[in-house]
């Protein structure tokens, strides 16, 4: 990925065929629709199958980390070196058109090809040290870092983000002229991400911190 907004595709699968002109391959919209995020789907094949599972996801650098307790299918399958495919997707608006077939919606969208590594050592504590800053920065100066067991039993993993597509809308309808003139209402649905009060647990005896407290402003 380059910072070119004009950028071919880095490969064959993430070419955008479909409506390319909504397409990206510019390194900074990738990065910038990661960072948004607080979840993304991972999808992969083992011999039951395909699977898609959500999980939490942060960005570092040039790669994309997950988490997974040791055991589970995903920390299994994706440690054998197994193909997978990541896709994160924000809904921005519902766009209403003059005739049905051209509805639409705004949006912003990933997807990242590739194959999971391991993340170990020094580098897996300070990897999910940095996931608890995503999810609120000054968290890991304050809450119980994790102990050896807890570190042994989660497995870290990372993809590189070298083989990426990003696809947006964010306009208004495009009716065919010959729909301009139906008698209906035309234009966008406005959707976002809302942050909500913070609600303290019952047998919360601290004050709130700062990043509590403006939690319901900041976002």
């Amino acid at each position: 990925m380059t910072s070119n907004t004009n950028a071919a595709a880095p490969s064959e699968r993430t070419q955008v065929r479909r409506i390319a002109e909504n397409a990206n391959y510019d390194q900074a919209t990738l990065y910038a629709i990661i960072d948004d995020a607080y979840l993304c789907h991972v999808a992969f094949a083992d011999d039951k199958g395909s699977h898609c599972i959500p999980t939490a996801c942060w960005r570092e650098d040039n790669f994309l980390y997950i988490h997974a307790a040791n055991p589970s299918r995903l920390a299994k399958i994706l440690m054998s070196e197994t193909p997978a495919c990541v896709a994160i997707t924000h809904l921005d608006g519902l766009v209403l058109a003059r005739a049905a077939f051209n509805h639409s919606m705004n949006y912003r969208s990933a997807m990242i090809y590739g194959v999971f590594e391991r993340v170990d050592g020094d580098h897996k504590a300070a990897a999910m040290a940095a996931f608890m800053d995503k999810i609120a920065p000054g968290r890991q100066q304050e809450a119980r870092p994790g102990n050896r067991a807890e570190l042994a039993g989660t497995t870290v993993m990372r993809i590189a983000l070298t083989e990426a597509a990003c696809k947006q809308r964010s306009d208004g309808p495009n009716d065919d002229e010959e729909d301009m003139a139906q008698a209906v209402w035309a234009g966008v649905l406005p959707f976002c991400r809302q942050t909500l009060p913070p609600v303290p647990h019952e047998l919360n005896t601290q004050a709130a911190p700062a990043y509590v407290t403006n939690w319901h402003t900041a976002n």
